[in-house]
């Protein structure tokens, strides 16, 4: 069965589409660390990206730690549970330094909270004052002036995400962080938007945002060798969601005082 015109034109429009939607994405990656409003190269920017698990770093938010370190920030993670959730905890946190040291985070700039009141689990919200006190104690220590984490929605509706959003909220509203220090949180797209992958460029570009992180051909590929690092959850569907998932590509990230208290969870 061969295709008709029709078909032959419809081939035709998509693979140009794909090349007007790489070469915007290139053009566009080329400023997207320049081109944010939160961040230049002059700021002396010390950022700490706040996880709930190792691996988050990587499927959520490789696009952001590379473009901050390309940009000559010092970056630091601070990871609240240590994924133990399988009872691999021990293993988790192994993959996640070295997950990190791929991303240009040495393991000495990687700390693992391992609190019982903190555990690995979907349906546990986790305690606003313990947990903002683990971050707060963090941020004040390693003068950090940019945090980076999770928004109300979690990017896919997990409690453990929305926990760090909860904490953050309330530092940031209680005025109890340092002054100058910045908090940027990570926005949760729909269903659809989440699986484009680099096809989502061009509405990240359109809509409004305080900063838009998007990764080379190279830098993905990057992150994609990262993931590498967490073998203990190499599963089908993460493999799945390493190509399609924009959060691979694209970050596209709030100031903490633009955002509204509740923002619509985004399941997985």
């Amino acid at each position: 069965m061969t295709a008709g015109p029709w078909g032959w034109g419809l081939a035709m429009l998509l693979l140009l589409l794909l090349a007007v939607l790489r070469c915007a994405a290139r053009r566009q990656r080329s400023r997207s660390a320049a081109g944010s409003t939160v961040v230049s190269r002059d700021d002396g920017v010390s950022a700490l990206l706040v996880t709930a698990h190792p691996d988050d770093e990587v499927m959520f938010f490789a696009p952001t730690l590379l473009c901050l370190g390309r940009a000559g920030a010092r970056l630091a993670v601070l990871c609240c549970s240590a994924g133990n959730y399988y009872n691999q905890g021990e293993i988790r946190k192994k993959e996640l330094e070295q997950s990190c040291c791929l991303l240009g985070i040495p393991a000495s700039s990687v700390t693992v909270v391992d609190h019982r009141d903190l555990p690995d689990n979907p349906s546990v919200q986790w305690d606003t004052q313990l947990l903002a006190s683990f971050v707060l104690k963090h941020i004040e220590a390693n003068n950090i002036n940019l945090v980076v984490t999770f928004d109300a929605g979690g990017v896919s509706g997990h409690a453990n995400h929305i926990s760090l959003y909860t904490a953050l909220r309330y530092l940031h509203s209680e005025r109890k962080l340092p002054e100058g220090c910045r908090v940027l949180v990570l926005e949760s797209v729909n269903l659809l938007r989440k699986y484009i992958s680099i096809l989502d460029v061009f509405l990240s570009c359109l809509l409004p945002r305080d900063a838009l992180f998007i990764l080379t051909e190279e830098e993905t590929e990057q992150a994609r060798r990262a993931m590498q690092c967490h073998c203990s959850q190499l599963l089908w569907f993460r493999r799945i969601y390493m190509l399609f998932s924009r959060y691979v590509v694209i970050n596209s990230l709030h100031l903490l005082e633009k955002t509204t208290l509740t923002t619509p969870g985004v399941k997985e």
